[in-house]
């Protein structure tokens, strides 16, 4: 049977799998709208493969999803991306990569505008693993009521980076609209109302929320491990735990670089191991011969630095 990977939990997978025409039983639950909940474990085969939320999985054994059932995974198809970070923003990080979620089209950055104030670093950071991953960049800015919304706008204007905004109590349809028909994965950072907008978007999600804490600015980790959750109006969601850092050690500049088409020539002529961020850059004579906006080479040398592991004052 082919199955979807919804959750992840201590390494028990729960799959949706399509109910047919068969008479397994029908689990009506919210992550089960389009068929029947099976959880299962890794066939021994499989060996360190690792499986995450969002992997297409074919699998063997009891597939009813009855109680105390379990199926056995013994294939993971072909990925079509795979969003992944490193462990941590620090210059002493390990650089192994740690995969996210799978098969993702789209990944929705959700920031707020205020309580707590945005963190550009992070979302820079964020918009690196979506060009690395070839996954579409959607900015959600949140708490639109309390703030307004030009200035963060504006930052990323220059990338072309497409938005939405929200405000507490306020109409979704153009959330929904982005949405619906793909394979969504929401990242940001506690407190940012991430869990709220799935609540609203699912109603029958239940995901626990939390409020930020008026010292620190920060907000508790209320989701615990990655879930996908289907839309009534089509397509789904993944929601992720509330991250703190992003790291980026896995990703290369010239990967980052790709993400400027305009851009690309220029850096032909630099030098060999050249970084885009010191003075011998080629990308300075390019852009003062007109064939690139400035605006444009700011931008890549901002997300640039944020994958070098420099301390980030807003991460502390």
């Amino acid at each position: 049977m082919q199955g979807f990977v919804v959750a992840v939990d201590r390494g028990r997978y729960t799959c949706l799998v399509s109910d047919g025409d068969t008479d397994r039983r029908r689990k009506k639950d919210r992550r089960g709208a389009g068929g029947v909940l099976v959880t299962a474990m890794k066939a021994r085969e499989l060996g360190r493969k690792g499986i995450v939320v969002g992997d297409r999985v074919g699998l063997v054994g009891d597939v009813t999803g009855g109680p105390d059932t379990l199926a056995r995974v013994v294939r993971v198809e072909p990925r079509t991306s795979m969003l992944r970070r490193s462990a941590d923003d620090t210059e002493d990080t390990d650089g192994i990569e740690r995969p996210v979620v799978a098969n993702a089209d789209q990944l929705v950055i959700v920031t707020a505008l205020a309580d707590p104030p945005p963190r550009p670093r992070m979302i820079d950071r964020i918009l690196v693993a979506a060009y690395d991953a070839e996954i579409d960049p959607l900015l959600c800015l949140t708490k639109a009521d309390l703030a307004p919304p030009a200035d963060l706008v504006a930052l990323y204007d220059p990338l072309g980076v497409p938005f939405v905004v929200v405000s507490k109590g306020g109409a979704l349809d153009e959330v929904r609209e982005r949405l619906t028909g793909r394979i969504s994965v929401l990242v940001g950072h506690s407190g940012v109302g991430k869990s709220t907008l799935v609540n609203a978007l699912v109603p029958d999600a239940d995901r626990a929320v939390s409020h930020v804490n008026p010292v620190t600015g920060r907000g508790r980790h209320t989701s615990t491990s990655a879930m996908a959750l289907e839309l009534p109006e089509g397509g789904w969601i993944i929601d992720t735990p509330g991250v703190r850092s992003f790291g980026l050690a896995h990703i290369s500049a010239d990967t980052v670089l790709l993400a400027f088409p305009d851009l690309v020539e220029g850096s032909l002529t630099c030098p060999k191991g050249c970084t885009h961020l010191g003075e011998q850059c080629a990308l300075d004579a390019w852009v003062a011969q007109g064939h690139a906006d400035p605006v444009r080479l700011a931008s890549l040398r901002r997300l640039l630095a944020s994958r070098e592991g420099a301390p980030d004052p807003e991460t502390d």
